[in-house]
């Protein structure tokens, strides 16, 4: 799967857009969801659920795709 995820300010935390995207409903279930699935920003690993997710970042999920793109 490859989507894009727009974003309305200059950056998205992770916890916030794994949120958006559906695969949490609460933002405590961020520190569980990052340890048990592989979560890259650009192919590094986040520092926590506060790491900041910028326009053209390609984020990988698991298997998943997504590219954040700012809204115009």
């Amino acid at each position: 799967m490859n989507s894009e995820i727009i974003i309305t300010k200059d950056f998205i935390e992770i916890g916030k857009l794994i949120k958006k995207i559906g695969l949490i409903t609460t933002g405590g279930a961020i520190k569980v969801f990052l340890k048990n699935n592989i979560v890259k920003i650009n192919n590094v690993t986040p520092q926590g659920r506060s790491t900041k997710v910028y326009p053209d970042d390609i984020i990988w999920i698991n298997d998943d795709v997504y590219v954040v793109k700012r809204e115009k």
